[in-house]
């Protein structure tokens, strides 16, 4: 059913669900938009209205090729929108979903498109915070570019620095919430809250520092791996123990990629945001690799494994198969909450103290493992080596009866008056005597 947005806007279709609004098919006077329409409850709040009015100039003023422009605000009664340019194709997680991992070329390629995207925003004084597949749209309309890949324009601008009001936040003294890269050059208190999504999150947010525009190399970074290996490098389990990998564990080296692509995707994987390239850095390094990844397939890795019930809590046992099987995926910030179907995750959790990010030694994140098997130490590596152990057991048990029954038999049927032969050992009749 159609609704109208402001005065200008008509939105016809829903295109999509997220925790901070509804994306519509809309129509405004110069033809077909986007229109995210944000929850009710974020339009009431007249604090982040007023952020919402005034972070206009600067979400109007961000124009290039790979970002989703952003077309008009509306704030009307209870509405509170943006209305953005409407792309004809898909999101970069639906791509993942349906294949699982890309190939390489093609893998660096979008990021490339992002990495744009992000140096034209860093360079007006605006972080994104919020990099992830949701984010990336594909252009289905636009030219094929290395490895058939679309281009890919990166959207959702200023949505998560909207919602990161100071009323959810003590202070984020630059970046999405303080205004810019920058800051805005006054002291602040730090953040008590982490606004966005966990897998994604650069260790500097964790620990309770200010966004700053390192975040979004991070994770595009963490993208890029995704889109290599089916999955994030410090993610899987509790959101709590996420963030903690992200501070810290390191990266795993992901087998059958040059060696010049992993030194450029630790690099910017860094825990130090000093240490990680600019984003104009980053996407002329990957287009300078292009030429190396040609004609190379996706990698040949699966996922680590995660099982909800540890086995090592039952050493004895094997993991029931009702067990239920915890997946790698963005899950929610806040416990008890649900997350939604395109894990369009703008929610907040508090920083987690110094004892809760305390792991001890650096330690190394999840092990990807060679296709058809277990990761070393995985559940299901470990429950694995419980069944095998079994079987050995069983195997040997049956062996060492056989042989007992067969030596019984001997036994019994030989001839106690007969010498032994000179070599010791006993021989049966080759028929049994009456």
């Amino acid at each position: 059913m159609a609704r109208k947005i402001g005065s200008r806007y008509t939105a016809h279709q829903i295109l999509g669900r997220g925790s901070a609004g509804t994306v519509w098919l809309g129509e405004g006077p110069d033809g077909p938009v986007a229109v995210k329409l944000l929850r009710e409850d974020l339009a009431s709040d007249q604090e982040l209205v007023g952020r919402f009015v005034q972070e206009r100039s600067a979400l109007l003023g961000l124009e290039h090729p790979h970002v989703v422009s952003v077309r008009d605000l509306v704030v009307d009664g209870n509405d509170l929108a943006l209305v953005m340019a409407l792309v004809r194709g898909t999101d970069l997680r639906t791509r993942l979903d349906r294949e699982r991992r890309l190939a390489p070329e093609a893998a660096v390629a979008i990021v490339a498109d992002v990495a744009d995207a992000l140096a034209a925003a860093h360079a007006a004084g605006v972080v994104h915070r919020d990099v992830k597949p949701e984010n990336v749209l594909l252009d289905m309309q636009g030219p094929l570019g290395p490895g058939g890949a679309h281009p890919a324009l990166l959207t959702d601008f200023g949505v998560a620095k909207l919602i990161d009001s100071p009323r959810r936040t003590s202070g984020t003294g630059g970046g999405v919430g303080g205004g810019g890269v920058g800051g805005g050059g006054r002291a602040m208190a730090p953040p008590t809250r982490i606004i966005g999504t966990p897998d994604y999150l650069a260790p500097e947010i964790v620990e309770g520092l200010p966004p700053r525009a390192a975040v979004d190399i991070y994770a595009l970074a963490t993208v890029l791996y995704e889109l290599l290996a089916g999955f994030t490098p410090f993610g899987g389990g509790h959101p709590g123990a996420v963030l903690r990998r992200h501070v810290t564990e390191t990266v795993v080296p992901l087998p059958g990629i040059p060696d010049e692509l992993w030194q450029l995707m630790v690099q910017c994987l860094a825990k130090a945001p000093a240490s990680r390239l600019r984003a104009s850095e980053l996407s002329a390094r990957l287009r300078d690799l292009l030429p190396l990844l040609v004609g190379m397939p996706p990698l040949d890795v699966d996922e680590p494994d995660d099982l909800e019930p540890d086995p090592s809590d039952r050493p004895e046992e094997a993991p029931a198969a009702t067990d239920p099987v915890r997946r790698r995926g963005v899950v929610p910030l806040v416990p008890g909450s649900a997350t939604d179907s395109n894990r369009d995750t703008h929610t907040s959790m508090r920083v987690p103290g110094p004892d809760e990010l305390a792991g001890g030694a650096l330690g190394t994140a999840r092990v990807p493992r060679p296709s058809g098997g277990h990761r070393p130490g995985s559940a299901r590596h470990r429950a694995d080596t419980v069944r095998k152990r079994r079987l050995m057991l069983s195997a040997s048990a049956v062996l060492l009866a056989a042989a007992l029954g067969v030596g019984g038999w001997l036994a019994a049927s030989g001839d106690p008056a007969t010498p032994p032969p000179p070599d010791g050992k006993h021989t049966a009749p080759l028929t049994p005597r009456p």
